[in-house]
């Protein structure tokens, strides 16, 4: 099926020809990505089973976990919008330097607990002190020896420098979302660029880091700025993909702003998924506000989800989550490279 025909199609065989082309490993493109998100709600079951065809040859059945840690919290001099932490922000959410390495430590083990494999430690800053660099790579080999997880780091802009430090130590990946479009950027941050998150994520590439960066849907950005990301996201191949809902925090910028609907989440993870076949993708912040009784459709797309809270909001429980998984009939896993590869669907 060509573009044209895609395009017009209004039949629910235009998803299942997309994910053919796909699987058989070829990409769909800006206008088909477009479409996918303009797609009617009448369509949208059937675009969901056409994107599970693609999240299964890569992920099967399973669902991996991440545990985050907000190692650091607010005292930021960015001036970010949708963040609670910023400068800008007057959130009344708790403010800390460092956690204390038994602090982490005692996170790290309920991660564990929780059956998550990747802890993702995160500090607010514009980028790491030399202290902060040495911490996360100080605590790395504990953890990874004493629970065997993976670790994530979000610290924040990074030097080429800082960079080789976190893979000496052990690091896996680094989180550094693009959270936006090149052109949508500064419409949510002015104290530092998209091409600064650019040179951040080419610098941990450069050092052997796995990459974690995704974005926010909600903001304000038109369905373009979306397909931007994803795009670029393709272009960097990253491995990791968290797409966040906008949880438009009170005392923020952002506060009061609600521009997506349960269904435009889901539309958001099945075009993520077509744009990005093999990546992880995880339903991020957000997930139990904007999508809501839906959540489990979007694992349908996606193959991950944060458990437990996030920077300084609360998630769901855990104990939802894992019924959640358990009455889709997908498994928890350690990651995707337990996940046996599956046959076309």
């Amino acid at each position: 099926m060509s573009l044209a025909e895609v395009s017009r199609d209004t039949t629910p065989g235009r998803w299942n020809a997309l994910a053919d082309r796909v699987l058989a490993g070829g990409s769909i493109d800006r206008d088909e990505a477009r479409a996918i998100l303009e797609s009617p709600d009448v369509e949208l079951l059937d675009l969901l089973a056409a994107t599970y065809r693609v999240r299964h040859r890569h992920f099967g059945t399973t669902v991996q976990l991440f545990f985050l840690m907000n190692a650091k919290s607010g005292l930021c001099p960015e001036d970010c919008g949708y963040c609670s932490q910023s400068k800008v922000s007057e959130a009344e959410i708790p403010r800390y330097n460092l956690l204390s390495a038994p602090k982490l430590m005692d996170a790290a083990k309920l991660a564990a607990e929780r059956q998550s494999k990747t802890f993702c430690i995160v500090i607010s800053a514009r980028g790491p002190s030399q202290r902060e660099i040495d911490f996360v790579c100080q605590i790395t080999p504990r953890i990874k020896q004493e629970y065997g997880l993976n670790i994530c780091a979000c610290l924040g802009l990074l030097t080429p420098e800082q960079a080789k430090q976190l893979a000496a130590a052990g690091v896996d990946k680094v989180n550094h979302n693009l959270n936006t479009s090149e052109r949508y950027y500064g419409e949510v941050c002015t104290t530092h660029t998209y091409a600064d998150r650019v040179a951040t994520l080419a610098a941990c590439r450069a050092a052997g880091l796995q990459l974690c960066s995704g974005g926010i849907m909600g903001m304000g950005e038109r369905d373009d700025d979306l397909i931007d990301m994803a795009f670029e996201l393709r272009a960097l191949e990253v491995e990791s993909i968290p797409l966040n809902f906008l949880n438009a925090i009170d005392g923020t910028p952002l506060e009061g702003v609600d521009k997506v609907t349960p269904r435009d989440c889901l539309r958001g993870l099945a075009m993520m998924r077509m744009v990005n076949p093999a990546a992880e993708i995880r339903i991020a912040g957000g997930r139990e506000i904007h999508l809501g009784s839906l959540q489990a459709l979007g694992l349908y797309a996606a193959n991950s989800i944060f458990v437990g809270d996030y920077l300084t909001t609360k998630g769901q429980l855990p104990e939802a989550d894992y019924k959640m998984i358990e009455d889709l009939g997908f498994t928890i896993t350690g990651g995707a490279e337990s996940a046996e590869p599956s046959p076309a669907i």
